[in-house]
């Protein structure tokens, strides 16, 4: 059984999002749930595609990891959406979403999901790449899922697995389970490896 490979480890998710932990249970792995407030500021000028990292190190990092039991790990994530070297962030108002999904339809968008794996004496991160591509979303369509799946809480102001995915999405590049914030087989590799 797979479950019995990581049976010596505590894992522990530093992450609310439903999505992350929806993923990590159906993995077949058993964790723990331990958040912190984290201030998501990067510094001015970081590539877009190191953002991610930077913040899935931040969330560790806000963890002492001294208090934890000794065959813990540790895993947090980030995940952004980036469009014209610009990051979109979580829509804050409808009309922020709105605005997001107008930027969206029709175009490409790259999203990088950062994983940051701590014990006590290891650390070790990894960034997925993914490319989304969106046909031509009417007016209709945008106003309806942000009506319907308040998509706030996500960066970008979708999520793949809701409505908008279904109809909008054209082709990914990737992995779909990275869009939706944990790339799931890298995940998988690099905790038999850890």
């Amino acid at each position: 059984m797979i479950n019995r490979r990581f049976q010596d480890l505590t894992l522990i998710l530093a992450s609310r999002s439903p999505r992350r932990q929806y993923l990590l249970k159906e993995l077949g792995l058993e964790f723990e749930i331990l958040t912190t407030n984290v201030d998501e500021t990067y510094p001015e000028g970081l590539p877009p595609e190191e953002v991610a990292n930077y913040l899935a190190k931040k969330k560790a990092d806000s963890f002492d990891v001294s208090r934890i039991p000794s065959k813990s790990v540790i895993i947090s994530a980030d995940t952004i959406v980036t469009i014209d070297g610009k990051i979109l962030g979580k829509p804050g108002t409808y009309s922020d979403a709105v605005k997001m999904l107008k930027m969206l339809s029709g175009r490409k968008h790259d999203v990088y999901t950062s994983v940051c794996l701590r014990s006590r004496n290891k650390e070790k991160s990894f960034t997925v790449k993914s490319s989304v591509f969106f046909k031509t979303l009417s007016m209709e369509e945008i106003e309806y899922y942000i009506e319907n799946f308040q998509p706030f809480d996500k960066a970008g102001g979708y999520g793949i697995q809701e409505w908008i995915g279904y109809i909008g999405i054209e082709k990914i590049e990737g992995s779909f389970f990275n869009i939706m914030g944990l790339p799931v087989k890298e995940l998988y590799e690099e905790l038999l490896k850890f």
